[in-house]
């Protein structure tokens, strides 16, 4: 694969385009968007070699799609239409249901790879882009059995080199299971930075008490809404299934605090500890 095209030289688009780079350095990276600052920050930066438009696909050996879920079912079908029979477009979204769908009859459909690589920080933009990001990490990749064996063959060794493990999910399973491991917690790390900042309009002095715990929980509300928007969108119903259990458990957590039961309360934090020897399991 010599030819990339990375639509979307963001964080995920461009960390991708420096560790596919590392290692395979006589690939050209070319970079597509909307916005040509952007994509001339991303040359600048050297995480392309060079700018191209969609039109410019049929060269392609490959091309990453890292935009917006919303963006992506728009233009995956127009993508896919332009490249040729020997091209492989990949996406990484969040979200997968949607995007499987779009292009399910598409006579180019087994030219394309349905992936999430689960990664990233909290940051956006070419500027966000770091090497080793996926080192590690989990990559999701659906419906593999729709993309021709031996270009998905080419595309997960060049995923698999820069450190990623290759997991298998359909995309109703997907979506239904990332509601709870990463929307639930953006949405809880929004609403937490929104209750506090709310706060924080009568009494100026709380953020000098917030210490690394807060800053921690925090963090992800510094993430993009005009990414996470569309993902609420597209996964709506996993979402508001996900925030009827949560709510429950903090309306119970509350409900305890008001009854004194501080020895439930304990048994409650002493049972979810269990986490720390899940997570320690697969990290």
């Amino acid at each position: 694969m010599n030819n990339i095209y990375v639509i979307g030289v963001g964080l995920i688009g461009g960390s991708l385009a420096i560790d596919i780079k590392k290692n395979n350095p006589e690939v050209v990276i070319h970079g597509i968007g909307r916005n040509d600052n952007t994509l001339d920050e991303a040359l600048a930066l050297k995480l392309i070699d060079k700018k191209a438009t969609l039109e410019d696909l049929g060269q392609a050996d490959l091309v990453i799609v890292s935009i917006p879920v919303d963006a992506t079912v728009k233009i995956l079908p127009t993508v896919l239409d332009n490249i040729s029979d020997n091209g492989l477009v990949v996406d990484v979204g969040s979200t997968k249901l949607d995007i499987c769908k779009v292009v399910e009859n598409h006579p180019k459909r087994r030219n394309f790879l349905a992936m999430h690589p689960i990664a990233g920080t909290e940051y956006s933009g070419p500027s966000a882009a770091i090497e080793g990001l996926f080192v590690g990490k989990t990559n999701i990749v659906c419906e593999v059995e729709k993309t021709t064996f031996k270009l998905q063959e080419k595309a997960l060794k060049l995923f698999t080199d820069i450190g990623m493990r290759i997991r298998y999910m359909n995309p109703e399973a997907h979506d239904k299971h990332i509601a709870y491991v990463s929307h639930l917690s953006h949405i809880s790390s929004f609403m937490l930075g929104k209750t506090v900042i709310e706060k924080e309009k009568n009494e100026r002095d709380i953020f000098d008490m917030a210490g690394s715990g807060f800053a921690s929980t925090v963090r992800l509300a510094k993430s993009s809404p005009e990414m996470w928007t569309p993902i609420f969108k597209q996964n709506k119903d996993n979402v508001i299934e996900t925030l009827e259990e949560y709510i429950n458990n903090l309306t119970h957590f509350k409900d305890l605090m008001k009854g004194d039961d501080f020895e439930a309360i304990f048994n409650e934090m002493k049972q979810t500890n269990h986490i720390k020897d899940i997570l320690n399991g697969i990290n």
